[in-house]
């Protein structure tokens, strides 16, 4: 038998592994990987089983313990991180098989689509294993290497198209998450000066508002917001995103901009909150909310639909900010509530939408929105996992975003920061603007309506979206079960609104 605490190391080697025997075993590439996701969830599943009975929990690999050596933490925030990427990677690697499946047996160009398949799947792995690493991570400096295969990785996969447009972006996304990196270990070379140590733990309980340490947060708060793609900082984002193949399209918008946010709200919030100044919070609130208005307003303006899906992320993101002024008024656990609330319901619903373009891209070489109509009489289910995603965006009950925009309401209005409440209510009129503007054409069946050919493997592209978009839709039901993990023992206030833990 593994020991309970051993089982931190599998969400990261299992996806290792899988990225390893995928590069050599091309031909079964794709059940490789799905058995790795499948590996993952069943290790996250024992790391709560753990957690529930016994608490927050470290590992020292190789049993040297910190400061000499390296370690990983879990508690309630990185376990519902893991939650998330588990649950939505097993959609995503379902998704990419049959989405280059039906690719191959339909190709636009011969061997094409057989060159993209065999280095996604390699890098998709990698891209998991970055990310499971960063939510595990219990050091600072380990933590810049998941940085760096995270966005090592998100860079060639957003390239696999071969396209131009592609490589243009992918380059410069490239480049952009080098800087960001690049800053973030400027920061960390500043902390070890200061303090000579770089775990996570240590560095919490002997920080303190010296200037060494203010100014490594805000080189490392810089880099980390350029990967994250705040505004004004997301010229990159609908460009790679918009040009990438579907299935990484999903990966960049639900996860990777995910990993960069998680690492900085820790950093602010568990490990250096009591050495930044008020300012500073209320700082990120106002980039935060400059996303929110000026990502709707962009997604509304596009004429193609995943270009539109890649500005509401921009928009999307900039609640999470929101959050900081908020959590620095109101209190860290209730931040952490509705960030992860947040976070998890943008995830599900973001990568079920990117699924609902790539799968409209494949059936009519298109994704112009005003000629989508008449799509909804060949592919019903995706049209609906559309517009069920677009709930959660919108923050319409009993989705995830419901319960992350109440909660950030609730903190607005009970502190006075009247500001943050009128955002949040103008970002859900901007959200159910542009989604209405799709859902609008794909339940519209006009006469005279073009005529495709359903694909027959079109429902492994489709259910994936669906149940990740019904995830995302019903998400606010399950919220005490999170709330729970989060809290540790405690209860939220928003596990007594809704009812109590069952």
């Amino acid at each position: 038998m593994i020991a309970a605490e051993s089982w931190i190391i599998v969400p990261v080697m299992a996806p290792l592994a899988a990225a390893l025997l995928s590069f050599l075993l091309r031909r079964g590439s794709a059940a490789i990987c799905l058995t790795a996701t499948g590996f993952n969830i069943l290790a996250v599943g024992v790391l709560i089983a753990g957690f529930i009975a016994g608490g927050p929990t470290r590992y020292d690999i190789g049993g040297w313990s910190p400061p000499l050596g390296i370690s990983l933490a879990v508690d309630g925030p990185s376990l519902i991180m893991l939650v998330i990427t588990g649950l939505v990677g097993i959609g995503i690697s379902l998704y990419g098989w049959g989405y280059f499946s039906l690719r191959i047996k339909e190709p636009v160009r011969i061997g094409r689509p057989e060159r993209q398949e065999s280095f996604f799947w390699p890098l998709w792995m990698l891209q998991l294993t970055g990310l499971n690493a960063l939510f595990l991570s219990n050091d600072i400096f380990n933590l810049y290497v998941t940085l760096e295969l995270i966005g090592i990785s998100a860079a060639a996969l957003a390239s696999l198209s071969g396209k131009r447009a592609s490589l243009v972006a992918a380059l410069r996304y490239l480049l952009v998450s080098l800087l960001g990196s690049l800053s973030y270990l400027l920061g960390v070379v500043f902390i070890y000066k200061t303090y000579g140590v770089l775990n996570l733990d240590l560095l919490q309980a002997t920080a303190q508002a010296d200037p060494g340490v203010i100014a490594a947060l805000a080189v490392m708060s810089a880099g980390l917001l350029l990967k994250t793609a705040l505004f004004p900082m997301h010229f990159w984002l609908p460009p790679a995103h918009a040009n990438a193949l579907a299935p990484v399209s999903s990966i960049l918008s639900g996860l990777v901009v995910k990993g960069s946010f998680f690492l900085l709200f820790r950093l602010w919030f568990d490990i250096f909150a009591a050495a930044l100044p008020g300012a500073a919070f209320e700082f990120m609130g106002l980039l935060g909310a400059g996303g929110v208005i000026w990502g709707g307003l962009q997604a509304l303006r596009q004429k193609r639909l995943k270009l539109l899906i890649a500005y509401s992320t921009v928009s999307q993101l900039g609640y999470l900010f929101i959050a900081f002024p908020l959590a620095f008024a109101g209190g860290t656990r209730e931040a952490w509530s509705a960030v992860l609330f947040m976070a998890a319901g943008h995830a599900c619903a973001k990568i079920a939408m990117f699924m609902v373009a790539g799968t409209i891209l494949l059936h009519i070489r298109h994704d112009r929105i005003k000629e989508l109509a008449g799509i909804r009489a060949y592919l019903p289910i995706t049209c609906f996992a559309y517009a069920t995603a677009g709930v959660n965006l919108i923050g319409l009950p009993p989705s995830g975003g419901f319960v992350a925009k109440w909660m950030m309401l609730i903190a607005a209005l009970s502190t006075g920061q009247w500001l943050w409440a009128l955002v949040l209510l103008a970002g859900s009129l901007l959200a159910a603007a542009y989604v209405f503007k799709v859902v609008s054409q794909l339940f519209v069946i006009p006469p005279g309506a073009p005529v495709f050919t359903r694909h027959r493997r079109a429902w492994l592209l489709e259910w994936p979206a669906l149940v990740l978009a019904v995830i995302s839709l019903l998400m606010g039901l399950a919220a005490p079960y999170p709330l729970h993990l989060l809290g540790a023992g405690t209860v939220p206030q928003l596990v007594s609104f809704l009812g109590g833990i069952p």
